[in-house]
């Protein structure tokens, strides 16, 4: 089993966590959020996703409530860094204070 990326594990401490911890393109990637937004009371949490330094295919995830914070999967389709970051329905943001939460993708 292959060891969870600095990142990941860096980016737990945030709530914030992937699984597959090293994905591949092609895998379904499972976020999971419980961050400043989560703890903050916010209802609705989306996955704000993009691949490589121009965020290639943006797309805002909504993700799903769960016992432990928010959750979404999503498709990895591009041998990229994978950038995330998460606001909520009021326009609120967790971005990792701007540096976003980044991982890296097997090729």
């Amino acid at each position: 089993m292959p060891r969870a990326s600095k990142a990941n594990s860096d980016y737990m401490a945030n709530g914030v966590a992937i699984m597959p911890s090293i994905p591949s393109v092609g895998d379904n990637l499972t976020i999971k959020y419980d961050g400043l937004l989560s703890k903050s009371g916010a209802s609705h949490i989306y996955a704000h996703v993009g691949f490589g330094n121009k965020w290639n295919h943006l797309y805002d995830y909504p993700m799903t409530r769960t016992m432990s914070g928010f959750e979404v999967t999503i498709p990895v389709s591009e041998a990229d860094t994978l950038n995330v970051c998460f606001k909520d329905c009021a326009n609120n943001w967790d971005n990792n204070s701007g540096m976003n939460y980044s991982f890296d993708i097997s090729k």
